[in-house]
């Protein structure tokens, strides 16, 4: 008997046809790929951190200088200079900074503060209880602490990241590491010997990174906020940005341990914990841009370019 059926040489294309079919059939979301999704930007990470991402500020680590102008925070770093960070609570406790002044504000470099009279041997105040020689603590050994690393290349060491929030770097075939001369990064000034400082003195870097200090002087901590109550002072005139004249030093009222100040009068500040991958994607958020205004991501960025965002304490 005869069928009509189509022969085997037309089922190809007959099944081609209905596959095209098909697909014209099929809605266009499920042909075309979505859309990725848009980055966030680093004010949107910021704000949907948990209260897990933040640390408060350790009261006994902690110093409030206290201008005319207001508060300025210093947060130290015993785990890189435990002794100079011994020395500098044991004067902030005795009040030594207290009616001292600051006394050099150099331009693109540092501001410094302490005794006015501390190159005068016969005229300079007592340390109290603290140590008068301290040895060099420009770096210590890198095991025992959490580094968090950058994949970042570098000019100043094989290796950087941060430790507790601090930027540092380290150097894996000599087991070393230090603090890194950042923006606010606060360091210990001393003479010509290594070992010639005692914390009595100390400076903030308020101008371009001095990564060249790195190793070169003790490094204890650094300022997270008020930093612009001291980099905005007036420069000094003198050599190094000294001032030449009395009347142009800033008086300090007090420098303080927050530990030594009653909790309603304490800054109850928090800093973004640099070892969460919510801060990974912070770095990566100032390391390419993405917002409207940038046209080609940087695909780099430098240590002392890492925002490192600090705020009140929700609630008080």
């Amino acid at each position: 008997m005869r069928r009509d059926t189509p022969s085997s040489a037309l089922l190809p294309t007959l099944f081609v046809a209905a596959l095209a079919g098909a697909l014209l059939a099929m809605p266009a979301a499920a042909t075309e790929p979505a859309p990725p999704a848009k980055a966030r930007s680093m004010q949107e990470i910021i704000d949907a951190a948990k209260p897990s991402d933040w640390r408060a500020l350790d009261p006994a680590r902690t110093l409030y200088m206290e201008l005319d102008s207001g508060r300025v925070v210093v947060e130290l770093a015993p785990q890189f200079a435990p002794e100079h960070v011994a020395n500098i609570t044991a004067l902030a406790h005795e009040g030594f900074w207290n009616g001292m002044s600051i006394n050099r504000s150099q331009d693109n470099f540092v501001v410094q503060w302490g005794d006015p009279e501390g190159e005068n041997e016969a005229n300079r105040k007592p340390l109290g209880s603290a140590k008068g020689k301290l040895p060099a603590e420009f770096s210590r050994a890198s095991e025992g602490l959490a580094f968090h690393a950058l994949p970042d290349r570098d000019g100043w060491a094989p290796q950087v990241g941060f430790v507790d929030g601090f930027p540092a770097a380290r150097d894996p075939e000599q087991g070393q590491a230090w603090l890194a001369h950042c923006y606010g990064m606060v360091g210990a000034g001393r003479d010509l010997a290594a070992d010639s400082s005692t914390g009595a003195e100390l400076y903030v870097v308020i101008g371009q990174s001095p990564r060249q200090l790195d190793r070169n002087i003790t490094t204890v901590g650094r300022v997270v906020e008020g930093i612009e109550r001291l980099s905005v002072l007036a420069r000094g005139t003198g050599p190094l940005g000294f001032y030449e004249q009395p009347s142009q030093r800033t008086p300090i009222r007090a420098i303080r341990l927050a530990s030594d100040v009653p909790a309603a009068e304490r800054s109850p500040i928090e800093v973004l914990r640099s070892d969460t991958p919510l801060f990974d994607e912070l770095v990566e958020a100032r390391r390419n841009r993405r917002d409207d205004f940038y046209k080609r991501p940087a695909g780099h960025i430098d240590l002392c370019n890492v925002p490192l965002p600090s705020r009140r304490t929700p609630g008080k």
